[in-house]
């Protein structure tokens, strides 16, 4: 029967070349976990990176807007990808306010980035999905939203109602760990 004991010891050279091999097998192992750790990581830092476009969108002519209506106006999302089709197009809510004066208030709630809908009887901006309400020059009246809706820059230009379409982020809400759970 043979034994590890009955084994000759290695010679120099085996032993080299095992060294070698279990060298070999670290690196190899370090570049495969290189290779599946980096795309998520990347993926996850890249909008810090990135420059968001910022583009001045037509939404419809000056005079096609009345005095204090808040109307729903559509145009193309500047940080929308190319093969993005009909989900390119995103939406705000447009009030007049003057002659050449506007407000244009971000679709999304606050919260967790519902749609919000102009209720014109109630003078509100109401979210279906838990509750928010915002006044109409886009504060919170109630519910769970942290802050007051978003606002586009708008300027009227050669007769055109423009909206700088740059994107706006869709909540603040902060992600929290309940510290009453262990």
């Amino acid at each position: 029967m043979n034994t590890a004991d009955d084994r000759p010891p290695c010679t120099a050279e085996e032993t080299h070349r095992r060294t070698f091999f279990v060298r070999l097998t670290w690196g190899l192992s370090g570049l495969i976990g290189a290779m599946m750790t980096l795309p998520p990581v990347a993926f996850v830092l890249a909008p810090v990176f990135r420059k968001m476009k910022h583009d001045w969108r037509s939404v419809g002519k000056l005079d096609s807007f009345k005095m204090g209506q808040t109307v729903l106006v559509r145009f193309e999302d500047p940080a929308a990808e190319t093969w993005a089709g009909v989900t390119a197009t995103t939406a705000a809510w447009l009030r007049r306010v003057g002659e050449n004066e506007f407000i244009a208030f971000s679709i999304n709630c606050r919260h967790l980035g519902c749609p919000v809908r102009w209720v014109d009887t109630a003078g509100l901006f109401m979210c279906p999905c838990h509750g928010g309400v915002y006044y109409s020059d886009g504060t919170v009246a109630g519910g769970p939203p942290p802050e007051p809706l978003d606002r586009y820059p708008v300027r009227v230009h050669d007769g055109e109602v423009q909206i700088d379409t740059e994107a706006v982020p869709l909540t603040t809400t902060p992600l929290t760990i309940n510290p009453q759970v262990s």
